[in-house]
């Protein structure tokens, strides 16, 4: 059947124009729905009453002559009465059964070609003045280049391609290509061979190779193939990056390649026909030269194969990249940045008040501890007598002992063990003098705080060597409860030995002007729960009620010329022991001051320890 039965374009029905696309595979091949999504977005925008038709010619699956007949039969039947405006051919494979069949099926409908590579265009006779389009330069020679940049280290570069004439197309156009890379790398071809013995070589391979395959349309068992599903199979088993001309393999294990993008050939031959439809002449459109390739990368296949972000050339496209949270949510990353700075501010001011703080602290501990020394001195100036006699006493005994041995010495008389005797008497008076000036030197000179465990009633000890003769001194009756507690702290025993002298001596001036019966001080130590209590109690005036909350306030003082720091000196210690002291009245008249301390257990006797 002649053309001639259909009529020009002009008889269409009614105004409705009409698009015959015509694509050269398969409809589910990813190019085509890409490009077909572009090319209808472009005709909705500029007129959306255009009909689109799509056929497919499904080579290589299908290209025996037979089925080119059967084909031309068929379309001609099926568009006779809805004869195509404009016609689209999509795939080298297309335009050329549209340039060939074009008198017999619609030769008065201009061509608009899409997706076809530059190269073909090129070894092609000069198309009529009314098929046009943009070519599209599938730059195989830039992504094979691209390919050896990233690995350095390549020494082979092996290419993959089909059997089917297609496939054998660009197997031709390839070895154009890699002739130029003949003198850097050993080229190899992998060429219609089985899927599995391609995935078998590809495998094998090393560290020195690189792939660069267009996929291909059927392997060499006749099996058929998407060029992107024979890639997804490639891509993952082999042991060197893989590289493509094609974006639609990127996301199947392909590193990468130059490539073009097939919805925006879609979309640019879309505008063509739209131009065309409008009544624009195709020798008019002056249409850009060629479509051209964007590196595009998959970020997961540069990690893997360790490619450096910092090595992508500008204008590459990242994909399969997880954006940052700059890049997703720049304002509340900014927010988010200005509340962590004020918070390390913060932070920052609050580390230096803390050592501010603590060395405040450290000055002031080191004030007291200068003071309760100080403290210390102030005491021993006060019980000078009380100390002399201590002392005296022992070398008093000594100095008699020395007498009598000399006068026995002198009758000539033999009493050896009377003189044993002596010579033991002078020792323990000796040791007796001696151990009171070691506990005067450790009470009177000691700086450092100990945390060591000892028994309570020996710092009671320590107090009483020196507080009996000055209570002898000052006429006032001095006892001590027994027995005494034995508990174990953990803390400074010569700290507790101040604290305990501090309190009686405060004691003994309470009741310097009582009568003589009354001029008493009692110090009892006695276990309660978890601790121990600690009494010093007088039989003197007592304490105005409205002055015992600040009794052991600093510089508060009841005495005429007091410094008001002795009691504050016993709470330091007091707390620095964790304890606690406190002053009540007697019912019988006098003062009760208490200190309770804790006893040692385990996590303190570790503590002292460490």
């Amino acid at each position: 059947m002649g053309f001639a039965a259909f009529g020009p374009p002009a008889a269409a029905a009614g105004n409705i124009k009409h698009v015959l696309v015509i694509y050269a595979n398969d409809r589910l091949l990813p190019a085509n729905i890409e490009g077909d999504g572009g090319l209808r977005e472009a005709l909705a925008e500029s007129d959306p009453s255009v009909v689109v038709n799509d056929e497919f010619l499904d080579i290589p699956g299908f290209d025996a002559q037979a089925y080119h007949s059967a084909l031309m039969t068929y379309l001609r039947a099926k568009y006779s009465q809805k004869v195509p405006d404009v016609i689209v051919a999509a795939g080298e494979e297309a335009i050329d059964f549209l340039l060939r069949n074009r008198s017999e099926l619609f030769p008065l409908a201009p061509i608009v070609h899409e997706g076809i590579a530059k190269w073909f265009l090129l070894e092609e006779p000069p198309l009529p003045a009314d098929v046009v389009g943009v070519p599209v330069d599938y730059d195989f020679s830039a992504t094979i280049e691209q390919a050896l940049q990233w690995r350095p280290q390549a020494r082979r570069l092996v290419v993959v391609t089909g059997a089917s004439s297609s496939d054998r197309l660009e197997e031709t156009e390839l070895r154009n290509v890699v002739s130029r890379f003949k003198d850097r790398v050993t080229v190899e071809f992998l060429v219609g061979l089985p899927t599995s013995a391609v995935l078998k070589r590809l495998g094998q391979l090393g560290d020195d190779a690189v792939v660069f395959t267009p996929g291909y349309f059927e392997d060499g068992a006749g099996r058929s193939f998407t060029p992107r599903a024979s890639v997804g199979l490639m891509a993952p088993a082999a042991t060197a990056p893989v590289f493509g001309p094609f974006i639609t393999f990127v996301g199947t294990g392909v590193v990468g390649g130059v490539m073009p993008n097939y919805r925006a050939m879609g979309r640019q031959a879309g505008v063509a026909v739209s131009r065309l439809l409008n009544g624009e002449a195709a020798g008019s459109l002056h249409l850009p030269e060629v479509m051209p390739g964007t590196l595009n990368v998959d970020w997961r296949q540069l990690r893997r194969w360790g490619i450096s972000e910092t090595l992508l050339p500008a204008g590459a496209i990242v994909q399969f990249k997880h954006p940052t949270l700059w890049e997703t949510h720049p304002q509340e990353a900014i927010l988010a940045a200005i509340v962590f700075f004020i918070l390390i501010l913060l932070i920052a001011v609050l580390l230096i008040e803390r050592r501010l703080r603590r060395l405040a602290e450290l000055t002031q501990v080191k004030l007291r501890n200068d003071l309760a020394r100080a403290m210390r001195l102030a005491v021993a100036g006060e019980l000078t007598g009380s100390i002399a006699h201590e002392i005296n006493q022992p070398l008093g005994a000594i100095l008699s002992n020395v007498a009598a041995a000399d006068l026995m010495l002198q009758s000539g008389l033999d009493r050896r063990d009377d003189l044993r005797a002596i010579l033991s008497d002078i020792r323990r008076d000796n040791l007796r003098a001696s151990e009171v000036i070691r506990r005067l030197r450790a009470l009177f000179t000691k700086q450092r705080v100990d945390q060591t465990p000892f028994r309570i009633d020996e710092a009671v000890s320590d107090a009483a060597i020196f507080l009996r003769a000055e209570a002898q001194r000052r006429g006032v009756a001095l006892n001590f409860g027994h027995p005494l507690a034995s508990t174990t702290i953990v803390g400074d025993r010569i700290g507790i030995a101040q604290m305990l002298m501090n309190l009686v001596l405060n004691g003994m001036e309470a009741v310097a002007d009582a009568p003589e019966d009354r001029r008493s001080i009692v110090v009892s130590a006695d276990m309660v729960a978890n601790g121990v209590l600690i009494a010093v109690r007088d039989r003197g005036r007592g304490i105005d009620p409205e002055q015992l909350p600040k009794l052991f306030e600093s510089f508060f003082t009841t005495k005429r010329g007091g410094m008001g720091m002795g009691l504050s000196i016993v709470r330091t210690i007091v707390q620095a022991h964790n304890g606690k002291v406190w002053a009540e009245n007697s019912r019988d008249g006098g003062a009760v001051f208490y200190v309770q301390l804790p006893a040692m257990n385990a996590e303190t006797a570790r503590a002292a320890a460490a």
